[in-house]
């Protein structure tokens, strides 16, 4: 397998758990912090800035390691992470609603503010990790500048295209099929073998980065 497909399988991969992780996520959170619009807002709100520092520290990281099976350290991890949702959320997303007295109304703020929380103890570490494939494979594919925005472009589209099939697949398929439960587990297997596959696949990028006119 050459280097550009490597790159297109694995941010395609990591674009479609994303997604998966925000459209099963919100869904979820509705199960502890009801099904209001401060739900989605909280889940997109939070799987952006996970989005945000994953590119960011990708980037560096990637400067920094140029190799691709160092990934497998924080992809394995996040994925057994993601595996066991459904037993560590649970009490942690009960003691966030339940902190607030049962005899007052739950202030305005944190209506609001409770789901992002939850989002983000739950699903902010596993998105963040998934994020970092982006700029980390355009590091690893890139030789020289020449043909680098033709190069990060394709691997953004690549992982864009595999987000859109994680949301028409997470809300059209799974959800109707799985318990959500079942999803986390899976979800979680995908990561793990995620990072697996990039200790083999780094033999593709051994020899160095192919030019972009040789990828698919």
């Amino acid at each position: 397998m050459t280097a550009g497909m490597a790159a297109t399988l694995l941010v395609f991969t990591g674009g479609f758990i994303v997604m998966i992780l925000e459209i099963v996520g919100a869904r979820y959170l509705s199960g502890e912090f009801g099904g209001s619009f401060y739900v989605w807002v909280s889940q997109i709100g939070v799987v952006m800035i996970a989005l945000a520092a994953g590119y960011y520290l990708g980037g560096a990281l990637a400067d920094r390691w140029q190799c691709l099976r160092r990934l497998a350290w924080l992809l394995v991890p996040a994925g057994l992470l993601v595996m066991g949702v459904p037993g560590y959320a649970p009490p942690i997303l009960e003691r966030i609603v339940l902190r607030h007295p049962a005899e007052l109304p739950v202030p305005l703020l944190w209506k609001k503010l409770d789901p992002a929380l939850g989002s983000a103890v739950v699903f902010l570490l596993p998105c963040l990790v998934l994020a970092m494939l982006t700029p980390y494979l355009i590091r690893l594919s890139a030789r020289g500048v020449a043909h680098l925005g033709r190069l990060s472009g394709r691997i953004i589209a690549w992982s864009t295209l595999g987000s859109i099939a994680g949301v028409f697949v997470a809300g059209y398929v799974l959800i109707d099929l799985l318990r959500l439960s079942t999803i986390f587990r899976l979800t979680g297997l995908a990561m793990v073998g995620l990072g697996l596959l990039c200790l083999p696949l780094d033999r593709a990028f051994a020899s160095g980065p192919v030019p972009v006119d040789d990828e698919p």
